[in-house]
């Protein structure tokens, strides 16, 4: 898939089950998410269910439509930083954007980011491949992101989505 192109939500379909007592599940079966509910659950619950799973399934599907290697590569080689020994997206940084291991050369973006402009997830990339270089936020390190053209005007949109001032962006 290009970057910046979009992926049309998925239509979805509950399914309940006298059978099944206690666990909901969804999945996707032939481009439409199935929601397997008890059904004894109330609509306020069945609803509460399925718009957790289906956010999930819908982040993690678009995540695969996007190559972070491919970006990342492009980005190293753009501003001249390393490569990662391996880059993927996580489901569990609830608190952060991204994350890297110099160490080990690993590099995690947060599935959050999700829907976000592409200049906003290539600079959170380029913030995690300058960890491969520093591992503190040094002037050195801060030299090497401010190369990104559009560093201060991601941290500006990072930081209202983070406090709440840009909706639901993201959030789909």
């Amino acid at each position: 898939m290009a970057e910046g192109t979009s992926v049309d939500a998925l239509p979805v379909r509950i399914i309940r089950s006298a059978r099944r007592k206690k666990t909901v599940s969804a999945r996707i079966v032939n481009n439409t998410i199935e929601v397997r509910v008890p059904q004894m659950l109330s609509v306020t619950e069945v609803d509460e269910h399925v718009s957790n799973l289906v956010a999930r399934l819908e982040r993690t599907r678009r995540t695969s439509e996007l190559d972070l290697e491919h970006r990342a590569a492009r980005l190293a080689n753009k501003f001249d930083l390393p490569l990662p020994e391996s880059i993927e997206w996580s489901s569990r940084q609830n608190s952060r954007w991204g994350s890297c291991t110099p160490t080990a050369g690993t590099i995690r973006l947060s599935d959050r980011m999700v829907g976000f402009p592409d200049w906003v997830i290539d600079y959170v990339l380029v913030h995690e491949l300058a960890h491969l270089v520093e591992s503190n936020h040094s002037p050195k390190f801060h030299s090497l992101v401010d190369q990104y053209p559009f560093a201060e005007r991601a941290e500006g949109f990072l930081s209202a989505v983070s406090l709440g001032h840009a909706g639901a962006l993201g959030q789909h």
